[in-house]
Formats: C-alpha cells, structure tokens, sequence
C-alpha cells in the first residue's frame, strides 16, 4: 500500500513550482518538510509547535525545517537535516515524494522550499529539540480540510485576513497555512480517507 501511495503523492506533486527569474538575493532559502503518513487509512501530516520563547515567529506551528546552512546544501537536504534535528525524524525512513511552490514569509524575508515525504506511522515518541519545539502534532488531513477558514487575526498591532486551519486547539496560519492549502490542493482526492 506505501508503495500505491507513494506512486500517486509522486504523480500529483510533480516537480512543484519553481521561481524562475526571481531575484533572491534580499531574501534567505529555508526549506521544510512535510511529512506524511497513513495511519488507519487516512492522511496524516505532521508539525511542530514552536516553543514561546524563540526570537522569530514564537508559539506558532509549522513544518519541521529552517534556513540552509550553505549556499551548495542541496534544498531537500536542509528539509531532511532539519527534521531530523527538530524532532528525531530519520533522513533514511523519508521517501521523497515531491515538491511544493516555494512560498515567502512576509515579514522576515524568507523564501522557503517545501519538500514532501511519505514516512512509516510513528511508532513512538518524537525527540524533539528542547531548545526549538514545544510540542509535535500529528494531524489528520481530512480533519485539517474541515478547518479551513478566513479569519481576522492581530498581529504585531496589525489586523489582517488570512487563511488558516484549526484542529482543536491547534491554529495554522501564515506560511505554513499557505504551504498546507497548496498540499491540500494537489492531493485532494486522497484527503478524504481509504488511501
């Protein structure tokens, strides 16, 4: 059955978008990952919570990922190498199975490169970065379609509309919602369960 979904993730991913002809020098690269899996039938995606404290976009949820270290580290390899700091995520139990349209970050000049895996059903804690993550969240993709909103949100003394996604207590916004609509988007006929 991984192997069907992982066949299908590849044929509706494709290569993703790219940014042909843009000028990326007054931004940083930042890649995440997106892992997925199934678990009891369903599409599962998982994220992480960032601790209150952190310098840059505290308490928010995203998916596991960051800056790249260097010019020459290969884009899908910072995905890898950041999951796997973040929360334990081996590189070598990810299957790649795709890329999404690379998205910006409108207040801190991020361009990030989301990168889509198929992993096995986690099987036991995560070991997160105490330093980084306050908590990871495995979410089910059809429970993350009935969220879906437009809601006003304050932030920094400004109000603005924005896409989101709310499970729970969980709220998705921002970068990782923009991220998350576009998945949701291109694997649509798999969202609904029976993978």
């Amino acid at each position: 059955m991984t192997t069907a979904i992982a066949d299908e993730l590849r044929w509706r991913l494709g290569g993703g978008e790219a940014l042909a002809d843009v000028d990326l020098s007054h931004e940083t690269e930042a890649a995440v990952l997106v892992p997925l899996f199934v678990q009891d039938d369903e599409l599962h995606a998982v994220f992480t919570k960032r601790r209150e404290d952190m310098r840059r976009h505290p308490g928010e949820i995203s998916f596991p990922g960051g800056r790249r270290d260097h010019q020459h580290e290969p884009l899908h390899a910072t995905a890898l190498r950041e999951a796997e700091e973040e929360v334990g995520l081996a590189p070598a139990t990810v299957e790649l199975v795709g890329t999404l349209a690379p998205v910006r970050t409108f207040v801190t000049g991020y361009v990030i490169f989301p990168h889509v895996g198929l992993i096995p059903p986690p099987a036991a804690d995560w070991v997160v970065s105490e330093n980084e993550v306050a908590q990871v969240m495995e979410l089910p993709l059809r429970a993350l379609v009935a969220g879906f909103d437009q809601r006003k949100i304050t932030r920094r003394g400004f109000t603005f509309e924005t896409e989101s996604y709310v499970v729970g207590d969980h709220f998705i916004w921002g970068a990782t919602a923009r991220i998350l609509g576009d998945l949701l988007e291109r694997i649509e006929p798999l969202v609904g369960g029976d993978v």
